[in-house]
């Protein structure tokens, strides 16, 4: 059987990276976790806040805007070449990402044919994602509101779930059964 791959897709603060690890500790395929957040890290910090890196501007109505570079867009497709390595030696894994264009998705696509992929969107209302943004310290803020219009337009899933209500181990649980992992 050809790894199972796992794309967790939705705006931050969704709780991807959380329901990533809960679907680590009680899945029965061992999955990898794969965090686009890992990949930003590498950068070096000069580029956390430049042009050709990733760039945040607040706008006058007091949102963001994210601006992201050719560093970054580097950074990223060797992210995506590095899963199909990590695949190809027979790794399942679980993908954190935020996918902004359904063009991205179409990357993962191609590059994962030989894989059993499946997409998973996590929603949540915009409400609950700044109140967690805000709750978490450690994002921008106005990054949910900037994401909202630009994560999930014209891509199709395997699976929808809402996290408003749900603990990260029970979206986990959803996805488990789903796939049967």
């Amino acid at each position: 059987m050809p790894p199972t791959i796992i794309l967790l897709n939705g705006i931050g603060s969704v709780g991807k990276s959380s329901t990533a690890r809960a679907l680590q500790a009680i899945a029965h395929t061992p999955l990898l976790h794969v965090s686009m957040d890992t990949f930003i890290d590498m950068l070096p910090e000069k580029y956390l806040s430049h042009p050709e890196g990733l760039l945040f501007q607040r706008t006058p109505d007091q949102g963001i805007a994210i601006h992201t570079g050719p560093i970054l867009h580097r950074a990223l497709a060797g992210m995506r070449h590095a899963i199909v390595a990590l695949a190809e030696q027979g790794n399942s894994m679980v993908l954190d990402e935020v996918l902004t264009s359904p063009d991205q998705v179409e990357t993962y696509r191609t590059l994962l044919s030989p894989y059993r992929l499946h997409l998973v969107a996590l929603h949540a209302p915009l409400d609950v994602l700044e109140v967690r943004e805000k709750a978490r310290g450690d994002r921008e803020l106005g990054l949910a509101r900037w994401q909202w219009g630009r994560v999930h337009q014209g891509v199709a899933y395997d699976l929808q779930i809402d996290t408003t209500a749900l603990t990260p181990t029970e979206t986990a649980q959803r996805i488990r059964d789903h796939f049967n992992l």
